[in-house]
């Protein structure tokens, strides 16, 4: 089958790769429709993490079941389903309590397992035409047959939940002040979660002016880092308070005020977010971070950064009372019920949906979402 493979860094190739195959009897193989392309797929596009060359990549993937294999009890060639980019066995202690982010057997020796992404388990990626999925009745979740909000759905995968999940962990309620940092992708589904969870005024924080616009057509309130200080520009507009929740969508890789916002172009400082919400939040709020933060960066900004060691004001965090929550989505925690509000015509997450590709052409998508070329911002392959 073809297949995007990892090439070094800013290089991929589609190639002809192996067919997925049933290796245990509750695997399916999955006809792959849609698989996007993630702002996390580009840590290892740009090299920043360990990937070695030979990766398939894709982690956001829905399609049609092809092949089941026999003891797959709730699940049907035909049926129309879409992953969790989290694997979970379903029956270990994590999965039962519903940290299905953090499994502890489909990754040996690690707590948490993904398709297509480097340290995450054996699990080939569906940027390609083919997937093969374990635990299949758990970890496949169905949906309406034919392809009706086909864009939608495959952002359960992932983004939609794990902006739902900044929410969450900032456990965002009616009526609140809310700042996200980031208007990527997952910063516009946190934006999103926090209006449909009824946050009174959500601002979003960024400096790609097609990011802040898609912003504010949702209804957040666009902050621009590149115009000044956005603790300042946010206190100034709400006559010096602050906001009662704060959520970081971006993580490791945040850009210093000014820089190119082009991948690989940008200068960095990889602690400037957590610190902009401890300065901005009242006391006793909570933070919610879901951005990505790893252990280990072959291309940080100095020694501390490359082993994912940041100073924070921590002192502060702990004057003002504040709670946090951090680490990646549980997708299966949200998406069963993510998936029903978009049914009900609820939710349309699509909105984010920049581009819709076919798979052949995905060199060329990868270094246009990197580069954030014509207004890249979230790109869907077709196989």
């Amino acid at each position: 089958m073809r297949a995007v493979v990892y090439q070094g860094p800013f290089s991929v190739a589609v190639e002809e790769v192996p067919d997925p195959e049933i290796k245990h009897p509750n695997d399916v193989i999955v006809k792959i429709t849609s698989s996007c392309i993630c702002g996390s797929d580009l840590h290892m596009y740009e090299g920043r993490t360990a990937a070695e060359p030979g990766i398939v990549f894709g982690h956001e993937n829905m399609g049609v079941i092809e092949d089941v294999g026999s003891a797959v009890k709730t699940l049907s060639v035909g049926d129309r389903v879409v992953m969790p980019f989290n694997v979970g066995c379903g029956f270990c202690k994590n999965c039962q309590r519903g940290f299905t982010g953090f499994c502890l057997t489909v990754n040996p020796g690690f707590a948490g397992g993904a398709y297509g992404y480097v340290a995450m388990g054996p699990w080939v990626g569906g940027q390609a035409e083919y997937i093969q999925v374990p635990y299949a009745d758990f970890n496949c979740l169905p949906l309406p047959s034919g392809d009706a909000f086909e864009w939608d759905f495959s952002l359960l995968a992932d983004i939609f939940p794990t902006g739902y999940h900044g929410a969450e962990l900032a456990d965002v309620s009616p009526g609140e002040s809310v700042a996200v940092w980031g208007a990527g992708p997952v910063g516009l589904m946190a934006t999103y979660s926090c209006i449909i969870r009824g946050a009174a005024e959500v601002y979003t924080i960024d400096h790609v002016q097609e990011r802040l616009d898609m912003a504010g057509d949702i209804g957040g309130i666009p902050i621009n880092f590149d115009v000044g200080d956005p603790v300042e520009q946010i206190r100034d507009m709400r006559g010096g308070d602050g906001v009662d929740k704060t959520i970081d969508a971006v993580g490791y890789q945040a850009a210093a005020q000014g820089s190119s916002a082009a991948g690989g172009e940008q200068t960095e400082i990889p602690n400037v977010v957590l610190n902009q919400m401890i300065d901005l939040i009242n006391p006793t709020g909570i933070m919610g971070i879901p951005g990505l933060y790893v252990p280990s960066d072959p291309g940080g900004v100095d020694e501390g950064a490359k082993r994912g060691s940041l100073a924070i004001n921590f002192g502060k965090l702990f004057e003002k009372g504040l709670k946090l929550g951090t680490g990646q989505c549980n997708v299966k925690q949200y998406n069963a019920y993510l998936r029903d509000l978009i049914i009900s015509g609820k939710a349309t997450p699509s909105f984010v949906v920049s581009h819709e590709v076919p798979l052949d052409d995905a060199v060329d998508a990868y270094h246009k979402f990197d580069q954030r070329i014509d207004g890249y911002t979230k790109v869907i392959l077709k196989p």
